[in-house]
């Protein structure tokens, strides 16, 4: 396994103020990127890029203040980098796990709304920059919990039952239907889209939740969970390693192409889930 070098290239990556994530940002900065990084927080974005300065030395580390789980918010991103010129590499790395239903400001499960939309909805808005600094990847961190998961798709945000594991597994199963489906869109182009599992990182994941989840994920943390820095090995593979620089619709572990859930691989999900996401973020009428 070698990591390239970025020296040239931009790289934008949601969810970078935290977790592997952060340490994504951290080595890609490192490899000489001019680093595009989407957070929620200004004050934590502000803390990272000065971390990731003081530890690199790249001072070109630019910032996107926005709440992914707003559609409008998404459009806004888009609009910046798109203003910015070329994108080389994008890393859809935000996501996470709400114990109780919620919804996003455009009225959509939390879940469905940051863990998937958001990457299929900046990452369509985004192909144009990407075709212009192609050779271009597409990094999605999806999740081994998409392995026992299926897509309700009578009722993908909730609405009727809803369980936090259930709508988590299904955002992370999304992920590599997307992944998939957006491969295949890009046969013959020089954009490649790939889906990584981090494995189970000790990390901030989940304890935005009631005290209750934070000690559980904590407790579970502690008895099996590997660091940040191992946790970030694959997405920092597959956004610079020239190893992968052709690999399109795969899903790595540990830094290996890896067999999906069954599920995953059905192609009638992949363009149904692709047509109803369209239609949920206002794609479909862009198009």
């Amino acid at each position: 396994m070698k990591n390239g070098s970025m020296t040239g290239k931009t790289v934008l990556i949601t969810g970078a103020t935290a977790g592997i994530g952060r340490v994504t940002a951290r080595e890609l900065a490192a490899a000489g990127a001019t680093m595009i990084l989407v957070a929620r927080s200004r004050e934590k974005a502000e803390a990272t890029r000065a971390w990731i300065k003081d530890q690199t030395g790249n001072s070109r580390v630019d910032l996107i203040i926005a709440d992914l789980s707003s559609l409008a918010q998404v459009g806004d991103v888009a609009k910046q980098v798109t203003s910015r010129g070329a994108l080389n590499v994008l890393v859809n790395n935000v996501g996470a796990i709400f114990q109780r239903r919620a919804e996003s400001a455009d009225g959509i499960e939390m879940t469905f709304a940051l863990n998937h939309l958001a990457p299929f909805f900046l990452t369509n808005l985004l192909l144009d920059s990407l075709n212009r600094g192609a050779p271009s990847r597409v990094v999605t961190v999806s999740s081994d919990a998409h392995v026992r998961a299926i897509m309700n798709f009578d009722d993908l945000e909730g609405k009727k039952r809803y369980r936090a594991w259930a709508a988590y597994g299904q955002s992370k199963l999304a992920n590599l239907l997307f992944t998939y489906e957006l491969a295949r869109r890009l046969d013959g182009s020089a954009t490649t889209a790939n889906a990584l599992h981090p494995g189970f990182v000790a990390s901030e994941f989940g304890k935005n939740n009631g005290r209750f989840m934070q000690v559980v994920m904590s407790i579970a943390q502690r008895l099996g969970a590997i660091g940040v820095e191992e946790g970030a090995l694959t997405s920092i593979y597959l956004a610079s390693s020239m190893e992968v620089e052709r690999a399109t619709g795969k899903y790595f572990v540990k830094c290996q192409p890896h067999d999906s859930s069954p599920g995953s691989r059905d192609q009638q999900s992949m363009r149904r889930l692709w047509e109803t996401s369209a239609k949920m973020t206002g794609l479909a009428a862009r198009n």
